[in-house]
């Protein structure tokens, strides 16, 4: 039986068996993180607009996020590749023993080309595929269940995939833009998974939905064109974040549950015997309402959009990665990522770790 970490050779294996026969498992082998230099607490907040630290962690829970500060050349691609070089050591892998990096993101650096042969450039991977996936604040889980059946399906041996967003980039630090700009932040986490012989390894349920009907609850218009039926054309507020807030909330509270459930019941595995679940860190009352719901002992959803914000697609990544150092992920444990964001999009994966 051939090793399955040794650099992969060829194209067109047979699903679900790779080049060296038999099922095939796959294993997260390292995790990274990144965050932007300039730390922007609720008391800056305080300085730029009518709002209040006290307004702001009674409606989100955030006290502090990260924004980049582009005088150091920081940017989504620097945070990912950041991210990424740190995944890289830990799973002990060479960027050109990539087959593939899938770069999750909404702030990409510019139209064209795509911001993960950007990164992939930076970090020194040469010859295998590279593509962007827009999911909103769904992108990484959306790009991890893929990256894992490419995997399993036998095409692939190592993917990277990274969650990099700078939605500083598109926030008004005014008070007319205070309902966007206390919540978000900027950050970057990436993965990189491997094929193994261990067949118990990787994802026993996941799901992946949208609404498009639900669009209009978080968009960013460009041109006049781009605005929902029944608002005024607002220049002012083209490239910056418009977002319905109650109605991104009613829709995560009411999905975030049934998403959980439905993962629940696909895999067959009861709620308590999931080690950790890992969630898209978008408003501390959405997360709360889960862990009573399905009565989640604090320790068991992590939570960090305190310190970071909801940093969009890297959320999912930056908390997996702060789990695994701090000893709450390992091996042998059973994982749930959860996510949504605009689209409507809301996906989940859970994972054997």
């Amino acid at each position: 039986m051939k090793d399955p970490h040794e650099r992969r050779s060829g194209f067109g294996f047979g699903p679900g068996t790779g080049t060296f026969g038999g099922r095939v498992g796959v294993e997260i082998a390292g995790t990274g993180r990144a965050h932007a230099s300039k730390s922007l607490t609720n008391a800056d907040l305080e300085k730029m607009m009518d709002t209040s630290d006290e307004w702001i962690v009674q409606r989100t829970g955030i006290r502090e996020r990260r924004i980049i500060d582009k005088s150091k050349g920081e940017s989504t691609k620097s945070l990912a590749a950041e991210a990424l070089r740190k995944a890289l050591a830990q799973a002990r892998v060479e960027p050109d023993q990539l087959d593939l990096l899938i770069c999750a993101t909404m702030t990409p650096e510019m139209p064209c080309p795509p911001t993960a042969c950007l990164v992939a450039n930076m970090i020194g991977m040469k010859g295998a595929g590279a593509f962007d996936l827009n999911g909103a604040c769904s992108g990484f889980v959306y790009s991890l269940n893929m990256a894992h059946d490419l995997i399993r399906g036998g095409a692939y041996r190592r993917i990277a995939v990274v969650g990099a967003d700078t939605l500083s980039d598109l926030m008004d630090y005014s008070t007319a833009g205070r309902g966007t700009a206390i919540i978000f932040g900027d950050g970057a986490g990436a993965v990189v998974l491997r094929a193994t012989d261990d067949t118990s390894k990787g994802i026993l349920a996941q799901g992946m939905h949208s609404n498009g009907e639900g669009w209009k609850d978080i968009y960013v218009p460009r041109h006049e064109n781009d605005f929902p039926a029944g608002v005024a054309c607002d220049p002012t507020k083209f490239n910056r974040v418009q977002m319905n807030g109650s109605g991104v909330f009613k829709f995560a509270v009411g999905t975030f549950p049934d998403l959980i459930a439905e993962t629940l019941e696909r895999a067959h595995v009861k709620a308590e015997h999931v080690d950790m679940y890992i969630c898209h860190q978008s408003n501390m009352r959405i997360l709360q309402a889960a862990r009573e719901r399905f009565g989640l002992p604090e320790d068991k959803l992590y939570v960090n959009i305190d310190r970071v914000g909801n940093t969009v697609a890297a959320s999912v990544p930056i908390c997996l990665d702060e789990c695994r150092e701090q000893g709450r992920v390992k091996p042998g444990n059973k994982v749930m990522f959860l996510a949504f964001g605009g689209g409507l999009t809301w996906a989940s994966s859970l994972w054997q770790m």
